[in-house]
């Protein structure tokens, strides 16, 4: 049976897109130490992303600022986790979603919590965070000034005085996000 756990990263935060992920684990594959992404250190979910990657097929979706402001933020998570496993690019029998409600899937169930209770749901948490947060970095490059290597682009103290000094990237910021939307309007 090929179950495919899938998990979201940057819901809440003000800028980027909504990323997910998606696994299908080994039949051998064990690593007791997978949880909520959350929950791990950023070194611990480096390392697990390097072996997720090498040994789990896995894909990721995303959508884009201008989706989720277009679509509103669940809606575009539900559209990233649907073309994460479509970008699997394989037959499943089953998916696994972090949370209370399920992509426009083929039998999908929800599982709130399930990135604490199921391995193959933290694979595809750890791979969404990752990959999100290196998005941030390569965006914290470009623009210094914001913060978002340290923020990763949650509405933090730093990230809303940036914001007050140098306003909204218009590409880049979500403008539907109230802090947003107050610097915009």
């Amino acid at each position: 049976m090929i179950v495919v756990g899938v998990d979201e990263a940057g819901r809440g935060p003000l800028v980027g897109s909504v990323v997910a992920g998606a696994v299908v684990l080994p039949a051998n594959f064990d690593l007791p130490e997978l949880t909520d992404s959350k929950k791990l250190s950023e070194k611990k979910r480096e390392t697990l992303y390097e072996l997720i990657t090498a040994q789990c097929h896995w894909a990721v979706g995303e959508a884009s600022v201008e989706e989720i402001d277009e679509i509103n933020i669940l809606q575009a998570t539900m559209l990233a986790m649907q073309r994460a496993v479509t970008n699997l690019n394989i037959k499943y029998d089953r998916v696994l979603v972090d949370g209370n409600r399920c992509p426009d899937l083929s039998d999908c169930t929800a599982i709130v919590k399930g990135d604490l209770t199921e391995p193959v749901i933290s694979a595809a948490s750890i791979i969404a965070k990752v990959t999100r947060d290196r998005q941030m970095l390569m965006l914290d490059k470009q623009y210094p000034q914001y913060g978002f290597a340290q923020h990763k682009g949650y509405a933090t103290k730093m990230h809303l005085e940036a914001l007050e000094m140098h306003g909204a990237l218009k590409e880049q910021h979500r403008l539907s996000f109230a802090p947003i939307r107050s610097l915009t309007s």
